[in-house]
């Protein structure tokens, strides 16, 4: 816990600077020895949290900017998605859930739901599941290269859930496949038994894919029909999100 708390002070006065700064001054402001200070530096340039153009000079680095930006991009995303999320559920009455990538697995990051869906939440906001066998994690697959996607699933082993879970590269590929083309994705029982999903994306004003908005119902009453309906709170979404494109399906921009 000391040695964040000194990261912290360094990272705030690295912030007080717009010029690289010397160790020096650094220890200075900071109040730390300067053996402290550069071994601490040191270790945060190892993490891309500080950069050094040159010897014994430091300015905060762009790993900073990444991590503010993922978290720029998900309070943007549910601020936008919130009241038509709620919305679409007032149409179907099942729950809606908004979900970002993080690594190699989904975040639940907001939920329209109430009780009268006649269905269990599980997985509350806050919760994780693996890409593969979430329909929003199968819009984020979508988009991979082939060589990134049997990085995953040699990563992950394509560990399953259920009876219906996909374990093996090919058949994720098949429906990876069937996701771009239809530009919806599904899970068909595979995370949770009785439960299935479809899922549309969520696009930033850069075209990226930064959220995915699912439906979940039990799997006996699941309806094609709100296929439209999920499609047309997705494009919204991501309109308030300055994208002017046609968010019709993962990749298909």
């Amino acid at each position: 816990m000391q040695v964040l708390q000194r990261a912290f002070v360094l990272l705030d006065a690295l912030a007080r600077h717009d010029e690289p700064v010397p160790l020096k001054t650094l220890a200075d402001e900071s109040g730390l020895h300067p053996s402290t200070a550069h071994r601490i530096l040191n270790d945060l340039a190892i993490g891309r949290f500080v950069e050094r153009p040159e010897p014994g000079v430091y300015r905060l680095g762009l790993r900073l900017l990444e991590l503010g930006n993922l978290v720029k991009a998900r309070l943007d995303v549910r601020e936008a998605a919130l009241a038509p999320m709620r919305e679409l559920h007032r149409q179907i009455r099942q729950p809606v859930n908004l979900s970002v990538r993080q690594g190699d697995e989904i975040v639940y990051i907001e939920r329209a739901y109430s009780e009268r869906s006649g269905m269990q939440v599980v997985r509350a906001i806050g919760g994780r599941a693996p890409l593969h066998l979430t329909s929003v994690g199968k819009l984020f697959l979508a988009q991979e290269d082939p060589e990134r996607l049997r990085a995953y699933a040699t990563r992950t082993g394509l560990a399953g859930n259920t009876p219906n879970s996909i374990t093996q590269l090919a058949a994720l590929e098949k429906e990876l496949a069937q996701c771009r083309r239809l530009g919806v994705a599904r899970d068909n029982e595979e995370l949770e038994p009785g439960v299935r999903c479809m899922a549309a994306g969520i696009y930033d004003d850069q075209g990226q894919l930064v959220a995915g908005l699912s439906i979940s119902a039990p799997a006996d009453r699941i309806d094609e029909g709100w296929i439209a309906k999920l499609q047309a709170t997705a494009a919204r979404i991501s309109a308030a999100l300055g994208y002017r494109g046609t968010a019709s399906g993962p990749g298909g921009r």
